[in-house]
């Protein structure tokens, strides 16, 4: 064939594969992956680990926020109670909750001095503030774990490889050795 042929010729590839030429790959990484479980954990917490699989976390990251708006809406609400009473003493009111006892007879003195309100509107307003950061500190740690539970789910993890406590009593002079074993298996 000529070398002109050649090359107006063009190669003609096959159209057609075998299909025991495809290999499908079962485990692969899907880099996207952590990215996405953070959002959807952002999004709604606890919808991330259970973008992982890992419906137990659910209930821990549940019970870590309700715990933590209790204690805010608990220490709002002595914050609310000790603020009130303390602008009715500056108003020159005697009505507040503190100048009656517990069956709602009037007192001679108060309870709590105008020094106690003062007092407890700074504990309260600290605790609220305190309860609101461990909110979000529990927000913030489920986005988190999320994340990086996404990241190590790409990682082989099986038998060969293992790293192992061990305690071990010293035959010779009686003492304690703790350590770390590592084992690789090929």
């Amino acid at each position: 064939m000529p070398a002109q042929e050649k090359n107006n010729k063009k190669e003609e590839l096959p159209t057609t594969i075998a299909l025991d030429t495809l290999v499908k790959i079962e485990n692969t990484i899907n880099p996207l992956s952590p990215a996405k479980a953070a959002f959807y954990s952002a999004v709604l917490p606890g919808l991330g680990q259970a973008y992982n699989k890992r419906y137990w976390k659910i209930p821990i990251v549940y019970g870590g926020l309700a715990t933590g708006i209790y204690f805010y809406s608990n220490n709002n609400k002595e914050y609310n109670r000790y603020r009130d009473a303390y602008k009715s003493r500056l108003a020159g009111l005697k009505t507040d909750e503190f100048y009656f006892d517990l069956e709602g007879n009037p007192l001679a003195s108060p309870r709590v001095t105008t020094d106690g309100l003062q007092r407890g509107q700074k504990f309260y307003r600290k605790n609220k503030e305190i309860s609101l950061l461990v909110t979000l500190g529990i927000y913030a740690l489920n986005i988190i774990d999320a994340n990086v539970d996404a990241h190590l789910k790409q990682y082989n993890v099986d038998e060969n490889l293992s790293l192992v406590p061990h305690f071990k009593i010293n035959e010779i002079d009686r003492t304690s050795d703790l350590g770390l074993t590592l084992n690789f298996r090929f």
